[in-house]
């Protein structure tokens, strides 16, 4: 396993960093720690989670990916052998009963009773890394296009969020700061914030990028090596497409698209188009088409660590073997000829 730097920070993070969105609805209390115990073996030392997971969203079982965490790290007594990262809620349709927090915004109240709640669940006194999950305002994130300016929405100021993270960082009860599913614009301003008044910079960006979503590099990755701010690239596969197993109407047992149709960002037809010439690409090369999607993003010289999700024990070693393939020339040639000839079928 290879670690880098993590942005400005002190934090050394695994190239891998082991995703747990589906602990506590797809996988068992007894299937994370399994998880936990190879990935940690193999030489992970990133998690991350957030307070709303397991994900799809539901009252009944928000917190539960935390509460595992929590309790695998009490029983092993090994917090300080990770760095633990989780991310606040912000306003959103999924959450209109206030389950999570009755007031979602991004302000000082809200944000630091989320971190209390996690620090809770988790079982510790402090995050590593403590990150925005997204915008409190009106603006394009989770594949939207189309921005429609819409001035007089209710908004928490980004002022206002990175002061009340500023003093979670001054007591010590978070490290380090992050943004995720933000814009170009969220994140400078982000930076110029800190800038200007002297707050804690964001050390990361947490965003979607895959094969099929390289939207990433239009404006954000410029900014993440100017500016040292890296990318933590989420669905590296696509939800699971990048693998092919869903090509030609297939539906396996328990995957996780086959549980939620609501998951329809990688599902159009130009999307399987291009997935196809990706799995046809990886079996002339005589490789694994998931190796080869997640070392795709290993790869990517703005990105600061990978987040691979797993519902089996076989997906991750798959998935972690990523980390010994090597793109050669020809092929990151012939990966690039693709990007052209599909641009951008999933934002």
């Amino acid at each position: 396993m290879r670690y880098r730097r993590l942005g400005s920070s002190h934090l050394e993070v695994s190239e891998i960093c082991l995703g747990t969105m589906t602990w506590g609805e797809q996988n068992t209390q007894a299937e994370a720690f399994a998880q936990l115990d190879y990935a940690l073996g193999k030489g992970v030392n990133f998690i991350d989670t957030a307070e709303m997971y397991p994900v799809p969203p539901r009252e009944n079982s928000q917190g539960d990916t935390e509460t595992i965490i929590g309790n695998y790290l009490k029983l092993h007594d090994n917090r300080d052998e990770v760095v633990l990262a989780s991310k606040v809620a912000a306003p959103s349709k999924s959450d209109r009963g206030g389950y999570i927090r009755s007031d979602m915004s991004l302000n000082w109240n809200s944000i630091h009773q989320a971190v209390e709640d996690s620090l809770s669940r988790l079982q510790t006194d402090y995050l590593d890394l403590y990150q925005v999950h997204w915008p409190d305002r009106a603006s394009n994130f989770f594949g939207q296009l189309n921005y429609q300016h819409q001035e007089g929405m209710p908004q928490t100021p980004i002022i206002e969020t990175l002061e009340a993270l500023a003093d979670l960082v001054k007591s010590g009860k978070v490290r380090y700061i992050g943004i995720s599913n933000e814009t170009p614009w969220g994140m400078m301003r982000y930076l110029q914030l800190a800038e200007k008044h002297n707050l804690p910079k964001i050390i990361s960006i947490q965003n979607p990028y895959n094969l099929l979503n390289r939207s990433y590099e239009v404006g954000l990755a410029e900014i993440s090596h100017r500016e040292n701010v890296p990318l933590l690239a989420y669905s590296p596969l696509a939800f699971g497409a990048l693998s092919g197993k869903y090509l030609n109407n297939q539906w396996p047992e328990g995957a996780r698209l086959t549980l939620y149709k609501r998951f329809a960002r990688y599902g159009s037809e130009v999307a399987h188009k291009a997935i196809q010439a990706y799995v046809d690409l990886a079996q002339e090369f005589g490789l694994s088409p998931v190796q080869l999607a997640l070392a795709f993003v290993n790869q990517r010289s703005f990105v600061g660590s990978n987040i691979i999700g797993a519902t089996s024990l076989e997906q991750l070693k798959e998935n972690l073997m990523s980390v010994e393939l090597v793109i050669s020339e020809e092929l990151e040639a012939r990966l690039q000829y693709l990007g052209d000839e599909y641009r951008l079928p999933c934002p």
